[in-house]
């Protein structure tokens, strides 16, 4: 008789393509058999999942934490903090951004980011790198990178202090595709963002609310052209972050008609949350949901998640950027600052999947298929953690989901697991939540209790995604 550490009885199995009933066995963090029905032994924890949903933990390909900052502002999460927060919202992996700054190499900012990790969290976690000075020899060392196991590079097309000339844009984008690397790109036109605030301080609009009329669909749309335009002169797949409006996601329609590579984020701001959340007045408290590019209006959210079920959208991540409303954050230069000095960031890791679980799955806007593949196993396999992650087979991680969808709860910030403040979704109501986390075939949330530990998650170098010719 085999010996097992874990068996999930009776689960309703759910990946990217299949959905069965089944038992799932677990010895030593790996998933070992997948069966109609599985004999325990007698020192086998059994988890019973009769009537309930099994899906692979969440992989969150997009959350900042611990991220150093050239403005002074703190954010709220670290590792600890942050990767628990991720697994009592049913995500066992994150991907999380080591920043290069002007004058640093690659190299150095990953080292700092492992110092910021290690021993912290409480998942597995992989970089992004972000390229904020593409000087010859930082070009020079992405395949260095790659090779090391950091195979995804983001590049801003706006912030002063981040962004890249397209030219530079360029030359990132032919080294990521020499390497089989991806390339994720903020796409907002800094120049009409620059433009726009400008005009709206010099008529005394410098309210929260009006940081969405700032950063414009229209400054979102052109920017995406032009990153897909670049993209297409490489010849070289690449990964829109945040898509906000439905200008843009019309441009990512537009380039798959043109047969261009591109894949495409979205995000549950865009999904929950309008620009009248920043404020429909100018109470500085507005300022909790300010975000870029920010939430739109219920026309572009309707687009969205038209785009999360047909296809569109690749992946659904947090962009976690937590601030909390007080002098480190939101704060920073105190109540009542423009809304272009304000810290742009939300919290999102722990209401990731509960929101789409609830408002997607159960009310049949996307399929429990669909979830899997937007949440889990398309993140993994665009940044490289495909099958160790993203899904529930035979000799993945032992990284589980087991959802309780009877007994709706408003979501409260107080019974939250990150360090921010304040969370957007305060009063929320949703009909679906983690009943048990398991990541690494150990239980790290039951019954509403985290019980993870500091320094249980590990490192996961990442390998490169494309070939060199860019396909998948």
């Amino acid at each position: 008789m085999n010996h097992y550490d874990v068996v999930i009885k009776n689960a309703e199995i759910i990946t990217a393509a299949d959905h069965f009933r089944g038992d799932i066995a677990v010895c030593e963090g790996k998933i070992v058999a997948i069966a109609e029905s599985l004999t325990e032994t007698g020192n086998t924890r059994v988890i019973d999942a009769a009537g309930r949903r099994v899906t692979p933990g969440g992989v969150d390909a997009h959350c900042h934490l611990d991220q150093a900052s050239l403005d002074g502002s703190v954010g709220a999460d670290d590792f600890f903090t942050g990767t628990r927060s991720a697994a009592c919202g049913g995500t066992t992996t994150v991907i999380p951004f080591a920043m290069q700054f002007k004058g640093q190499s690659l190299a150095d900012a990953v080292a700092d980011y492992h110092l910021r990790a290690g021993g912290k969290a409480c998942v597995d976690y992989s970089f992004h790198l972000i390229i904020t000075d593409a000087t010859p020899e930082v070009i020079a060392e992405i395949p260095q990178m790659v090779a090391q196991g950091y195979t995804s590079f983001k590049i801003y097309m706006t912030y002063e202090a981040l962004k890249l000339s397209d030219s530079h844009i360029l030359d990132v984008l032919e080294a990521t595709r020499l390497s089989g690397a991806m390339a994720m790109i903020h796409a907002e036109n800094d120049d009409c963002i620059s433009w726009l605030t400008e005009r709206l301080k010099q008529q005394g609009k410098t309210a929260p609310r009006y940081h969405a009329q700032a950063h414009s669909a229209i400054g979102e749309r052109e920017a995406t052209h032009r990153a897909i335009s670049l993209a297409e002169l490489v010849d070289v797949p690449i990964l829109l972050v945040h898509v906000s409006s439905r200008a843009a996601i019309e441009q990512i329609h537009w380039a798959r008609g043109q047969g261009i590579n591109i894949f495409s984020e979205t995000c549950p701001q865009y999904l929950f949350l309008t620009a009248e959340d920043l404020g429909i007045d100018d109470d500085f408290h507005g300022a909790k949901c300010i975000c870029s590019p920010p939430p739109r209006d219920a026309d572009s959210q309707q687009a969205v998640w038209t785009a999360l079920a047909n296809g569109t959208f690749s992946i659904f991540s947090s962009d976690h950027c937590p601030f909390n409303y007080d002098a480190t954050g939101k704060l920073l230069h105190g109540e009542g600052a423009s809304f272009d000095k304000v810290p742009n960031g939300i919290a999102g890791l722990e209401t990731r999947l509960p929101l789409l679980m609830s408002e997607g799955v159960l009310t049949g806007r996307i399929t429990p298929q669909r979830f899997v593949e937007l949440t889990s196993t398309a993140p993994a396999r665009l940044y490289g953690l495909y099958p160790r992650k993203g899904t529930i087979a035979v000799g993945s991680d032992a990284d589980l989901v087991i959802w309780d969808c009877e007994t709706p709860r408003s979501i409260s910030n107080d019974e939250l697991h990150s360090a921010a403040d304040f969370t957007p979704y305060q009063g929320r109501t949703v009909s679906a939540w983690p009943a048990v986390t398991l990541s690494g075939g150990k239980v790290v949330w039951q019954n509403r209790k985290f019980s993870g530990r500091a320094g249980e998650g590990v490192f996961l170098p990442a390998k490169a995604p494309f070939t060199l010719q860019g396909a998948v």
